[in-house]
């Protein structure tokens, strides 16, 4: 069964060592400055062979920065620390979501036994998942494979009923939905979460910090620290940082209060608070914040969440396949009349409309 692992023997200590490009060493000297402390040191047992669940639409940059990590730690070490096989519902190649096709190793059903299995989807996670793909998830579940999702692989998990009582991540931009979906999950946003019940990432450049950190937990701080110079990284990020800074145009307003009203709303887009109580949580008058958000952004505080609340309306109608009332409930409207009458003010088309012209096709 075909798999990757950019590995090779263990080096000879002795010997000033080369690594070639595609991860083998050789007996050729490189420029590559010498790594003897790494490459000297006994290569440990532990061997992790990922299996790796591609569904159509998948982002190529997560998949990448998940494997680039393990990669460069197996061709330091000179040995097989890491192994990958990727797998497809039907062993055909897989179309990532910037069009391109990426062939895999295996269909779903052929994947070998493997210690670990990631789920790795972007864009409408459930548009091409198959019900035995659900069936096949549970019986590696059971079979005691530790699983994890990448962007927003929980999707996929959380229908298959495997994360209740779970702290897991995913993109920031599907915390929402899945929150409301999977109340029984533990939904965060944070780059990455590891812990005995799975591993899981926000996808983007996520996955690179989360396999820099399975290397350190499991080979230590020296190739920790080694990959992650070969990765030209200043400093690796910790699980608990947000995915999200704040946009520059809120960065840079000069009114902190402000600063904090917005982050406030953007995490409530689901179930807006009133303006009274924002005001209140501020420990400004209502007439305060109203004056606030016209000095600062040159609208009122209601026409700026409004906002928010449309456009991850808009982006709920194009990434999932949820009916445009549940849509409209989930981005804090009380009514599918309602939702039409604000979306078509805001974009000219109603939401049915908006999802027969989705802005991010396969290819």
């Amino acid at each position: 069964m075909p798999s990757h692992d950019s590995s090779a023997a263990p080096p000879d200590a002795s010997n000033i060592l080369g690594l070639c490009d595609d991860g083998v060493l050789s007996d050729h000297p490189t420029s590559i400055a010498p790594l003897t402390a790494i490459l000297a040191s006994p290569a440990p047992a532990d061997h992790h062979h990922l299996g790796i669940l591609l569904l159509p639409g998948f982002a190529m940059v997560a998949l990448f920065s998940m494997i680039e990590p393990l990669r460069i730690a197996n061709r330091l070490r000179g040995a097989r620390l890491y192994q990958w096989t990727l797998a497809s519902q039907d062993g055909a190649s897989v179309k990532a979501s910037n069009g391109m096709l990426l062939p895999v190793d295996t269909a779903r059903d052929e994947l070998p036994t493997v210690d670990k299995l990631v789920v790795c989807t972007s864009f409408a996670p459930e548009a091409y998942l198959e019900d035995r793909t659900l069936h096949w998830l549970h019986k590696r579940a059971h079979s005691g494979c530790q699983l994890g999702g990448v962007d927003t692989g929980c999707f996929v998990l959380g229908r298959a009923g495997l994360l209740t009582g779970k702290t897991v991540t995913l993109h920031w931009e599907s915390l929402p939905e899945f929150s409301q979906r999977f109340d029984e999950v533990d939904a965060v946003e944070s780059l990455y979460e590891i812990s005995d019940d799975g591993f899981f990432c926000a996808g983007g450049s996520a996955p690179l910090d989360m396999s820099l950190e399975l290397i350190r937990l499991q080979h230590g701080q020296a190739l920790y620290q080694a990959v992650r110079e070969q990765l030209i990284l200043d400093q690796g990020r910790l699980p608990a940082s947000r995915q999200r800074g704040i946009s520059q145009q809120t960065a840079d307003l000069a009114d902190p209060l402000l600063r904090r009203a917005i982050t406030r709303m953007e995490n409530t887009l689901e179930a807006p608070l009133s303006i009274a109580a924002l005001a209140e949580e501020l420990g400004l008058s209502w007439r305060q914040l109203e004056r606030r958000f016209q000095q600062g952004l040159g609208c009122t505080p209601r026409a700026y969440h409004g906002e928010r609340r449309l456009l991850h309306a808009r982006s709920l109608l194009h990434d999932t396949r949820h009916g445009v009332t549940d849509i409209a409930l989930a981005c804090g409207f009380s009514s599918h009349s309602s939702f039409t009458r604000a979306f078509r003010r805001r974009f000219g088309i109603t939401p049915t409309q908006a999802r027969r012209q989705p802005p991010r096709p396969l290819g």
